[in-house]
């Protein structure tokens, strides 16, 4: 689109809110609450499911008005001798069925009439509360499909409104799953991370985990607005291809300058390009397997000792904690945790570093820690 071609729609816009003041404010209304723009936008916003697929309700429904059919089917037919039916000297099973259906659904053609007190009675008690129910079952059934995306809207503009200092984790591959498993394991909980994938089959996967997922490619602005990148305090990046990360990267530094961008490839020649395009922390999959391999290869307690490392809730656990009020004034290694290094600021000291021989109350620590046992 031109230049010339935005600035005409805009004062169209312009001209169009000056004759409609309620477009206007029904526009000023969007960009605050953040509304969805379209409908295909609202299909790509994917959140756990609360309760039972409406299918599988309407199909529990049906069975449900199934059943009261059948018990009124039997009360008629156990008392068919108060019944009166005009094309036949008696009622039977089928006359009994063709009652029950005229009468919960309200049609009442005359043809078949109760005429003894015992079966009018049956009808004011049974008869008439299962036609009540019958009809509940019904409604509800409607209500239920025509209400779905009203309340899909309700959840989507609630989940938004709530939604902030939360994990955005783009590529919910192998990468995508083992990061959200580490961080569930460090205690955050599922609706604080929300999962962008282009592939509808791996959005499903993230709802099935219990995470809220947004269809589409994370290299475009709306789609990483939907995820409410803005008010992240952490994404994390683990697409298929470099390339792709560098364009998520700098996307999403775009739109957030302060959140904590931590981005995973593939060749290391790529991590200085990440790092320039606003990623905080780098992690090169294949080096670093790599890595692991040959010194696993030449000190296989190593290479277990570091794998233990990377697996949390395993053995050992590398943690980031504060300094505790006992331990400032003190040297790192007086700490009850292994300390192998100091955060000062903005920057990392070694245990072993002058600086770092008395600790500070504003410090961190990065220590290895005994993990603690899961709970089952």
């Amino acid at each position: 689109m031109s230049r010339d071609d935005r600035s005409d729609r805009r004062d169209q816009r312009d001209l169009t809110d000056r004759r409609d003041p309620a477009a206007r404010r029904g526009r000023a209304r969007s960009r605050r609450w953040g509304q969805l723009p379209d409908e295909a936008a609202l299909h790509q916003i994917l959140l756990p499911a609360a309760d039972a697929a409406p299918l599988k309700q309407v199909g529990r429904r049906v069975v449900l008005a199934l059943l009261v059919m059948a018990a009124t089917i039997a009360v008629v037919y156990l008392g068919r001798d108060g019944y009166h039916d005009n094309a036949h000297d008696h009622l039977d099973l089928l006359g009994s069925a063709y009652y029950a259906t005229v009468t919960l659904s309200t049609t009442g053609y005359g043809d078949i009439t109760p005429f003894s007190d015992g079966a009018r009675l049956v009808n004011i008690l049974l008869i008439t509360p299962l036609r009540v129910v019958f009809l509940i079952i019904l409604v509800g059934t409607t209500l239920e499909v025509l209400t779905t995306r009203t309340r899909r809207l309700w959840r989507i503009k609630h989940w938004r409104a709530e939604l902030d200092g939360h994990v955005v984790v783009v590529g919910y591959g192998t990468k995508g799953r083992h990061a959200v498993a580490t961080l569930l394991l460090k205690g955050v909980s599922k609706d604080r991370i929300v999962v962008v994938d282009p592939l509808p089959k791996s959005v499903e996967t993230a709802n099935e985990d219990g995470l809220v997922g947004i269809l589409g490619d994370a290299t475009r602005t709306e789609v990483l607005r939907r995820a409410e990148i803005g008010r992240a305090a952490q994404v994390i990046i683990g697409t298929q291809r470099d390339d792709t990360a560098v364009l998520v990267t700098l996307t999403a530094r775009q739109l957030n300058k302060h959140a904590v961008v931590v981005v995973a490839v593939r060749e290391d020649e790529n991590a200085p390009l990440l790092r320039q395009s606003g990623a905080s922390v780098v992690v090169t999959s294949s080096g670093s397997a790599g890595r692991l391999l040959g010194m696993s290869s030449l000190s296989p307690n190593s290479g277990a000792v570091l794998d233990d490392l990377l697996t949390v809730g395993n053995g050992l656990d590398v943690i980031d904690r504060p300094v505790t009020a006992a331990e400032a004034g003190r040297s790192p290694r007086d700490c009850a945790d292994l300390v192998v290094s100091v955060v000062r600021g903005n920057r990392r000291l070694a245990y072993t570093d002058p600086e770092a021989a008395v600790l500070k109350a504003t410090d961190r620590l990065i220590a290895i820690r005994r993990a603690e046992p899961q709970e089952t």
